[in-house]
């Protein structure tokens, strides 16, 4: 459901093995420049090597950039449409007492029932999967609620505000599933950050075996500052686990408001 293939490490997980393969890789570049120096001696002085270093840092971070806005954008919106949607139910259940007493009972338990449902604490698929399905299920019975009244007592200007809401609440479900679960960044572009990065850092190391010296100090630095970019990029793009998390405190405060399920 919306996985992409480095959900399945956790983020220090992947932190860990960005600087091992990382630090590999400037490695292994720093031992071909010093074979190709040994060979070729004048490449330090005649070679592009440090231009062409330099044109791959700014150009990873130009790219690192622009992802961070791609993904700090998703979060915002994640975290956005928990509030929208909070407020929503709030209004349909308020709105609710427009309805005749024993519907609006009625629709007011279902709506105490599905305000948990909307606070995402886990992230087991499983579980995930069973609460947009029981959701689902509450939203059409709200709605059958809501076709019973006015096939029976017609419509009013009243009634219609309360479908008003409810046609958002339903409507800002769908929204959270897309936001949370479909509209992340483009694993191949995460792919080709992570590649991107490995090949600029190889050919820092390229470029230090050339002049034949190097600073271990500075090549773990640039590793822990590439790597926590784009681990704060795969952090923000995930919806369900991570350090960064859409805080739910909108829905869990909306959920004491209207208080518990009274019927068994």
């Amino acid at each position: 459901m919306g996985e992409q293939f480095l959900d399945a490490y956790p983020i220090v997980g992947l932190m860990l093995a960005f600087g091992v393969v990382a630090l590999a890789a400037y490695e292994i570049g720093f031992r071909i420049g010093r074979w190709w120096q040994k060979r070729t001696p004048d490449e330090t002085e005649e070679g592009p090597t440090g231009v062409i270093v330099g044109s791959l840092l700014a150009l990873m971070a130009f790219l690192l950039a622009v992802t961070m806005g791609m993904a700090s954008d998703r979060f915002d919106t994640r975290r956005g449409l928990v509030l929208a949607e909070a407020n929503s139910i709030g209004t349909t259940f308020l709105r609710a007492g427009f309805l005749p007493p024993s519907e609006a009972e009625a629709s007011r338990e279902l709506l105490r029932e599905y305000v948990p449902l909307r606070i995402i604490t886990s992230d087991d698929p499983v579980t995930l999967a069973e609460k947009i399905g029981r959701s689902s299920e509450i939203q059409d019975e709200l709605w059958a609620i809501l076709e019973d009244v006015v096939s029976t007592a017609g419509s009013s200007d009243v009634l219609a505000t309360y479908v008003e809401s409810l046609n958002e609440t339903i409507d800002l479900n769908l929204s959270r599933i897309t936001a949370g679960l479909y509209a992340r960044v483009p694993e191949t572009i995460l792919l080709l950050l992570l590649g991107g990065t490995l090949l600029a850092l190889g050919m820092v190391g390229y470029n230090a075996g050339l002049a034949v010296k190097r600073s271990l100090i500075s090549a773990v630095v640039l590793v822990v500052a590439l790597g926590a970019v784009l681990m704060l990029v795969a952090d923000l793009d995930r919806s369900r686990d991570g350090f960064l998390q859409v805080g739910q405190q909108p829905l869990i405060d909306l959920q004491q408001d209207i208080g518990p399920l009274q019927a068994g």
